[in-house]
């Protein structure tokens, strides 16, 4: 049952707020940069008067980077980027500290988009995205509200991907940061987070033993390094498909086997797809599956694995285990999917771990801050996070751990600018 709450959100029930509060307690009690931060936007106010729409995977973290953004003076409405990573009463928690919400979990396709179109009717000035819905739906159907938004950041490589798209048509409106290309994002979240978080929701769904099993990584981009090298340290045998070449080359002198689909797909104990395309496992390739195959994927978009050639070859189709379907072959082998394809690491899990997304955070509010800061001078283009940013943050999260490193002297930096 969905319910209006006095603040016209749409969620499933605010009378889960109080364990969902203790949640965000949890995080922001390891998430030290966003404490930083929030004290410093207590004090600036640097979003006050404005109006920020965000969509992101609405769990702990996320809540706690929506309230940070209000603590700078904004008014906040956030919706969920995957129909299953929502966290009800994260979600509920949220509203009663004065976040319009337009959630809940386990959405229809049709809830989903209508959740998208209510973040945007909020009227937001600026946006945070994750996988380019909201951008997608401004550029398509809501072209002269896009030409009133300040600007955005933008979470995965998938956003990123589709507004290099828009950049290159020329038809992208407002300036856009590329928060998922910066050195504090992409090297820790990309590849710590998603390695930690993908294997963390297979044991928590499968309750299976990783060693000992060989392991099929399907893109070695940063998210599919941190997979691989998170398999390996399980104990399992590691496999790389590629098809990039230096990508590949890389997989290989780092230790692993490299080969096609097509030979992976008859080896692999369990698939994990890292590629952000679409119909990387599909067809014949179910055909020759071991009996007992797991799939799941890591990417933004349910398309790695095509359900629809899997669920044709299927005799009967089944829950298992919660977020576990089997799908009983013709000849007797049995497949399995985990969180239909969805992104596995939050739809079956948590999300990757509150020390990463710390850092994450930390640049989306920051890059944000920088957005409105110098709103539509900026140009619409898609932009990297200044490196002094990038910067700023590392050096944070070295004060968290207590950590000194050596500085350059003015000759040592005279002599490397010379």
């Amino acid at each position: 049952m969905t319910m209006t709450n006095r603040n016209d959100s749409m969620i499933r029930d605010i009378k889960l707020a109080p364990h969902g509060k203790v949640k965000l307690d949890w995080v922001k009690a390891h998430m030290p940069l966003l404490n930083n931060i929030e004290t410093q936007f207590r004090k600036e106010l640097p979003f006050n008067g404005l109006r920020v729409s965000i969509c992101l995977h609405l769990e702990a973290k996320t809540g706690y980077l929506a309230q940070v953004i209000q603590a700078g003076g904004a008014e906040v409405a956030v919706c969920g980027s995957n129909p299953l990573s929502t966290q009800d009463d994260v979600v509920a928690a949220l509203v009663e500290s004065g976040i319009t919400a337009f959630a809940w979990h386990d959405v229809t396709d049709e809830e989903y988009h209508m959740h998208l179109n209510k973040a945007l009717d909020f009227k937001p000035d600026a946006i945070i995205d994750d996988g380019g819905d909201l951008v997608g739906i401004l550029h398509t159907q809501r072209l002269d509200q896009a030409k009133e938004i300040i600007g955005g950041c933008e979470e995965t490589t998938t956003g990123i991907v589709r507004l290099m798209a828009l950049e290159k048509s020329g038809r992208l409106q407002f300036p856009m940061m590329a928060v998922n290309d910066a050195y504090c994002k992409y090297l820790f979240d990309n590849r710590y987070g998603t390695g930690q978080s993908v294997w963390d929701a297979v044991a928590r769904t499968t309750n299976l033993v990783v060693a000992g099993k060989t392991v099929a990584v399907i893109g070695y981009g940063w998210c599919g390094k941190g997979v691989a090298m998170r398999a390996k340290g399980l104990g399992a045998k590691v496999i790389v498909t590629e098809t990039d070449p230096i990508k590949a080359i890389e997989a290989y002198m780092d230790g692993f086997e490299v080969m096609s689909i097509g030979e992976a797909a008859a080896h692999a104990d369990i698939f994990v797809t890292v590629t952000g395309n679409r119909d990387v496992i599909a067809d014949g390739h179910f055909d020759i599956m071991k009996d007992g195959a797991i799939m799941c994927n890591a990417g933004h978009f349910d398309v790695e694995i095509n359900k629809n050639d899997l669920a044709a070859r299927a005799v009967t189709v089944r829950e298992v285990r919660k977020n576990i379907d089997e799908y009983a072959m013709k000849d007797g082998r049995k497949l399995y999917l985990l969180a239909e394809g969805r992104l596995v690491n939050l739809a079956a899990g948590d999300g990757h771990p509150a020390e990463v997304m710390d850092m994450t955070f930390a640049l989306q509010a920051l890059s944000l801050k920088h957005v409105v800061r110098n709103g539509k001078s900026l140009g619409a283009r898609v932009h990297s996070v200044p490196a002094e940013l990038d910067r700023y943050v590392a050096n944070l999260r070295l004060q968290t751990l207590g950590i000194k490193i050596d500085q350059l002297t003015k000759e040592q930096a005279s002599y490397l600018n010379s």
